[in-house]
């Protein structure tokens, strides 16, 4: 069960309507607000500390719809985040932008399992190796981290470490 009640948006304080305001007004926001007007998933947990939440969902922001990642390829590394952390949430928030992606439902199930799933790209091939090897050993060895560039490199572990963050406060407060 839900630890956390989600705040209609008139019972919550300045800071924290602002920060609403501004998660609900993004490309995420009308996916991620519930019948009342309460924010769903990882956001309503960043209402509690809006001067920690608001850069921490900037962050998002800029994993999601500004690094140089592949749609693709950051949805493959969301979902073996997802996938490691059993982050139902993630899973179910993200599986169907994979599938909007050209992702099958093996390689669905694959990730889900935390198989290898075919992928006809080596880009995503890299991306899903680094990934694994984030989640699993939290380091690269000098092979797996020759397999990306740099700049592909520090916006895949950066992706890593936001959604391990987001997939840790989802489970402590039971979203």
């Amino acid at each position: 069960m839900a630890r956390l009640r989600r705040t209609p948006p008139h019972e919550l304080g300045p800071e924290a309507k602002t920060l609403y305001d501004g998660i609900t007004s993004g490309p995420r926001g009308r996916f991620m607000v519930d019948e009342h007007g309460g924010l769903t998933g990882p956001f309503n947990a960043m209402l509690l500390s809006p001067p920690v939440g608001d850069p921490l969902q900037q962050l998002g922001a800029a994993i999601r719809y500004r690094s140089t990642l592949t749609d693709r390829a950051r949805e493959l590394a969301i979902l073996v985040v997802a996938g490691h952390q059993d982050s139902a949430f993630e899973q179910s928030a993200h599986e169907p932008i994979a599938r909007d992606l050209g992702l099958t439902e093996e390689q669905l199930a694959a990730l889900r399992a935390g198989d290898t799933p075919e992928l006809d790209d080596q880009g995503e091939r890299a991306v899903l190796r680094v990934a694994r090897a984030l989640v699993t050993k939290g380091d690269l060895d000098d092979e797996e981290y020759a397999v990306l560039g740099e700049r592909e490199l520090f916006e895949l572990t950066t992706l890593v470490g936001y959604y391990t963050t987001l997939a840790l406060q989802l489970r402590v407060f039971r979203v």
